[in-house]
């Protein structure tokens, strides 16, 4: 293995191109942009409109690759499942949104690939956590009056689902 150099870009999903940041920052190293870019687009689909954080690691001397996909912010993927821009300025008095529990368990799935939560429930509870600043209800009822829920094992059948 040669020496490494290592690229990192936040990428809309799926919609990554020869342009800015990757060509200029790929294009002197003398890879295959094109291959690189096809890798990223095929690995980001599942993510269309929102940011993903993208490492591609080169291999100076072969020129081979590899390329790292993180997942998104919590926020984004909210901001996504809802099909709103952003979040509550005052989420305490204007909410912006409403989540089913469904909703908040898939993001909460993606999320656990990089959390430290042990558990799909613990990873359904930061996500609700992150819905409380951003105004956002879910199944009609306040992050926090759900996740009291979750404690009482009111949702148990949908978490070990």
């Amino acid at each position: 293995m040669g020496e490494k150099k290592i690229v990192e870009a936040l990428i809309s999903g799926g919609k990554a191109t020869a342009g800015p940041p990757l060509g200029p920052a790929l294009g002197p190293l003398g890879v295959n942009v094109p291959a690189i870019v096809g890798k990223i687009n095929e690995l980001t689909s599942q993510f269309g409109g929102i940011k993903v954080p993208v490492k591609v690691i080169v291999d100076l001397e072969t020129k081979r690759f590899e390329v790292e996909v993180g997942t998104p912010p919590t926020v984004a993927l909210i901001v996504k499942e809802l099909g709103i821009e952003k979040g509550s300025g005052t989420p305490n008095t204007q909410k912006v949104g409403d989540l089913t529990m469904e909703q908040v368990k898939k993001i909460a799935a993606i999320k656990m690939a990089q959390s430290y939560s042990k558990s799909l429930e613990a990873a359904v509870k930061e996500v609700l956590g992150v819905c409380v600043s951003m105004g956002v209800t879910v199944e009609g009822k306040e992050p926090k009056t759900v996740q009291k829920e979750i404690a009482e094992g009111r949702y148990r059948e949908l978490l070990e689902a």
